[in-house]
């Protein structure tokens, strides 16, 4: 990037998904959109474009936001592979373990790692025309997007609480981001 960019980030409402139940890249529904929308349209600019990640989570909030949101794959949660729609506690224990070691680059069977998410993101900024977006998008997404602006660690911060479900958070990418 070459200028600066204002991200307008926005997590998606909470799933409709029971708890200890591992989704990422499963398209779930969620909580109604519309309270969302309605809190948030007074803190993003008004002429700013929506992108979104296509997962209804998130297409839906995006949707009530602007008349024609903008979707992108790469803007979707990380995708669990063989772990998606299974409890938790179901996972074999020498995954979680082998997850627990390698953050960044472990791979669940079928899935992608946080390291092959980030290049995604990484990618999607790459063609970011310079100036404010608005982007409705999940916990994965905006984590790496933190560790981007904030220069932490991207295996430091998978590690801090994840942004709120419905939550806005804004941040300035400088230039040469």
């Amino acid at each position: 990037m070459t200028a600066s960019h204002t991200l307008y980030l926005i997590r998606h409402p909470r799933p409709l998904i029971a708890p200890g139940v591992c989704y990422g890249r499963l398209d779930v529904a969620a909580e109604d959109p519309l309270p969302i929308a309605a809190a948030l349209r007074a803190l993003l600019p008004a002429d700013a474009p929506v992108w979104s990640s296509p997962l209804q989570r998130c297409r839906l909030l995006a949707g009530h936001l602007h008349p024609q949101p903008r979707l992108d794959e790469r803007l979707q949660e990380i995708d669990f592979g063989d772990w998606e729609g299974r409890a938790w506690d179901d996972i074999p224990r020498q995954e979680i373990d082998a997850w627990a070691a390698d953050l960044l680059h472990y791979t669940p069977p079928g899935g992608e790692s946080p390291a092959r998410l980030s290049a995604r993101v990484n990618a999607f900024l790459a063609e970011l025309p310079p100036g404010a977006h608005i982007i409705v998008t999940h916990a994965g997404i905006i984590r790496t997007l933190h560790s981007r602006a904030s220069g932490q660690p991207l295996e430091q911060v998978l590690q801090q609480p994840a942004a709120a479900y419905g939550s806005l958070t804004r941040m300035v990418l400088p230039p040469g981001d």
